[in-house]
């Protein structure tokens, strides 16, 4: 079966200065997919090169079985966005944002009306079409954003932190409408710097850094590799994290110690994983 999205041997130049170094994986059809990186580590020129932003200086990326070189415009057909920053016009109401992007996506009517109908209803917009877009919440900005994305019936989306910035009780929202198209088969790649979102979300997950992938795997399989059970210890000002296999084997070794203090034992998580890896936090 193809991937929906293929990543083989792609390298990044910029200035002489390898930004991506020799990336390959696979997203295949229907996963929910995170790319994970600490600033700097290559994840948002990866997403440019899929989104056909900019070109790989070398290597061959597939997106929906176009190559996003010799067959850009294919590629953009299949594909939706949703950015971190607000990219609707708070100037045109609502509808007309939708508009606009049926227009430009030669979506003819009556299918185009249809369309902006059926998305915004689904995104709990369709009683705010006339308003400004400056008028609404952020919340509500990055809602019309995805139904925005949707409207020409993309196969792939990919939604770079897209929750970033909103109350909890919007990203839950949002991690909804996320889940329930992914359910219905969308095809997703999800940039974050919130782990509990990865968690919840994601099929897989990529770890990137210095423009290379470190890890990937599900989340299980990652716990499985690096360590499920964590001793703390607290040396100064900072923590020094020990990995075992397991949470028996983690408190054995804890148990071990004659002088327990500053210590404690744990579950891991995908933060502790990550910070192992790269040996920093996202910022």
């Amino acid at each position: 079966m193809t991937a929906a999205v293929s990543l083989q041997n792609v390298h990044k130049v910029y200035n002489n200065l390898t930004v991506v170094n020799d990336l390959s994986f696979e997203i295949q059809a229907g996963e929910m997919f995170g790319l994970l990186g600490p600033n700097g580590a290559g994840k948002s020129t990866t997403i440019r090169m899929l989104t056909t932003l900019t070109k790989p200086t070398q290597g061959q990326i597939e997106v929906a079985g176009f190559d996003i070189v010799r067959q850009p415009l294919q590629a953009k057909q299949n594909i939706g966005v949703v950015l971190q920053q607000t990219s609707v016009d708070g100037d045109l109401s609502v509808w007309e944002n939708m508009e606009l992007h049926g227009r430009l996506h030669h979506i003819r009517n009556p299918q185009r009306q249809q369309l902006i109908n059926q998305w915004l209803e689904y995104v709990e917009l369709a009683d705010r079409q006339g308003d400004l877009v400056k008028t609404l919440s952020g919340g509500m900005k990055r809602r019309l954003q995805i139904a925005r994305a949707l409207l020409h019936q993309p196969q792939i989306l990919f939604l770079d932190e897209p929750t970033v910035g909103l109350d909890p009780q919007t990203r839950r929202r949002l991690w909804e409408i996320i889940l329930d198209l992914n359910k219905q088969g969308m095809t997703m790649l999800l940039t974050t710097h919130y782990m509990d979102e990865v968690e919840y979300l994601c099929d897989r997950i990529g770890i990137m850094d210095g423009g290379k992938l470190i890890s990937l795997g599900t989340l299980a399989q990652l716990k499985s590799q690096y360590g499920e059970g964590l001793v703390m210890k607290q040396v100064g000002d900072r923590w020094k994290y020990l990995f075992f296999p397991d949470l028996p084997q983690a408190n054995a070794y804890l148990d071990r110690q004659s002088d327990k203090t500053g210590m404690m034992v744990r579950p891991s998580n995908l933060e502790d994983i990550f910070v192992e890896l790269t040996g920093r936090q996202l910022d």
